[in-house]
């Protein structure tokens, strides 16, 4: 964790099929500049076109926009901040009605910038949530082999097989029976979707190892990195930790703390109320 965080580049990148994200993203632009964050107002881009000189990148738009621009930057090593005006907004980490609130703790230097523990795919993506292998077309179970420093450990006969990292243990893995995962904990969480038997449980293992996925069938299979990019394989890919991590800029807010969020956003851990 670190508060360094170099303003001389700040990039807007929103999500045009949110209504207003452009109007926001013009909006912050000016307050980053109104407030003498920036020397000159900070370009605005279509999430579609993002640059690649940026020292800090804003995230307007849902969960999803901001992973595509934490995958895409984790390259570059930019630290990204996200505005929610999608849905849930898990990992964005502020709403516009808390514009001035965001430029007051930016501009007093109370947050700090997390690295999240990144996957990457032999074939070719990467994934700062999770990689989900499936068929291309779920018309029936598969048989997944997993197999870990090429040491057998489990056959699974499922819809598919989800790899996440601890940021992401709160998303599909947790949805597919997956545990939660703090953030700081440096390993990887391997759950299947829907098996066909009742000793297949989820696992964790430490960041460091490499996944195999082994198909025993003669046909295309899909690596979903994010929900977001596609790749396909044939016979078998392979899951490690990616080089880079995502780099998150996260406010000091007492309501930010983790557990508090999966309180506040998931309800978990929550009695229900007597009626």
């Amino acid at each position: 964790m670190d508060k360094n965080l170099d303003l001389s580049n700040v990039g807007i990148v929103y999500n045009s099929e949110i209504e207003g994200s452009k109007d926001f993203a013009a909006r912050v632009s000016c307050c980053f500049f109104e407030n003498k964050l920036t020397t000159s107002k900070p370009n605005v881009f279509n999430m579609q076109n993002m640059p690649d000189d940026l020292t800090f990148a804003i995230a307007i738009g849902g969960d999803g926009t901001l992973l595509k621009c934490a995958r895409y930057y984790s390259g570059l090593n930019v630290p990204v901040f996200g505005f929610n005006m999608g849905r849930l907004g898990y990992l964005s980490q502020a709403l516009p009605s808390e514009l001035d609130f965001v430029i007051e703790k930016i501009k007093n230097k109370d947050f700090r910038i997390e690295e999240r523990l990144m996957l990457k795919s032999s074939a070719g993506s990467v994934a700062l949530n999770d990689m989900v292998v499936k068929k291309e077309l779920n018309a029936r179970t598969s048989v997944l082999d997993l197999y870990i420093n090429e040491k057998p450990v489990c056959s699974y006969m499922a819809d598919g097989l989800i790899i996440s990292t601890p940021t992401g243990s709160t998303a599909y893995a947790l949805s597919a029976g997956g545990p939660v995962i703090s953030p700081d904990i440096n390993c990887f969480l391997i759950v299947p979707i829907c098996p066909h038997t009742l000793n297949a449980r989820p696992v964790v293992v430490n960041s460091n190892e490499n996944l195999t996925v082994r198909i025993c069938e003669n046909t295309e299979y899909q690596i979903a990195s994010d929900g977001q990019e596609i790749k396909m394989f044939k016979n078998e890919v392979t899951i490690k930790k990616y080089e880079n991590c995502a780099k998150l800029l996260l406010l000091n807010k007492e309501k930010q703390d983790f557990y508090r969020i999966l309180r506040q956003k998931l309800h978990w851990g929550v009695a229900p109320h007597k009626c």
